[in-house]
C-alpha cells in the first residue's frame, strides 16, 4: 500500500487511530506499507525503515535507530537535518523570504 502523508492535517487521536489500522492491517494481512511524511516522530514510531530524500535523492537510509546513530542524534528529526543540511531551501522558501532576496539584489545596483 502507498500512502502519500497520510496524517497531514489531522489532530493526534485521527492521527493515532490511522496508524493503529495501519499498523493492524500490516501485521493482520501482511500488507507493506510505503509511506511520505515530514512528520518524523510518525516515522520514528511506526516505520521499520526510512529513506531519507534530499532534492530528489536517498542520501540516507536504514531503520530509525541505525539513522539517528549514523547522524549521532537522539531524535530523528535532528538526524533528518544532519543529514539533509540546516539551511532552508529556496522551493521551501515563504514569500517574505523571496521578497527579502528581491530587496537584496535591487539594492545592490
Amino acid at each position: 500500500m502507498f500512502l502519500d502523508e497520510p496524517t497531514l492535517g489531522l489532530d493526534p487521536q485521527t492521527r493515532n487511530h490511522i496508524w493503529s489500522y495501519i499498523e493492524n492491517l500490516s501485521r493482520e494481512r501482511g500488507v507493506t506499507v510505503f509511506f511520505t511524511t515530514h512528520y518524523m516522530e510518525e516515522a520514528d514510531r511506526v516505520a521499520d525503515k526510512i529513506a531519507v530524500i534530499d532534492h530528489g535523492k536517498i542520501v540516507a537510509e536504514g531503520s530509525p535507530a541505525s539513522l539517528k546513530k549514523r547522524a549521532q542524534t537522539v531524535s530523528l528529526e535532528d538526524a533528518f537535518i544532519a543529514l539533509t543540511g540546516h539551511a532552508i531551501r529556496d522551493e521551501e522558501a515563504s514569500t517574505a523570504d523571496h521578497m527579502r532576496q528581491v530587496r537584496k539584489i535591487w539594492g545592490r545596483r
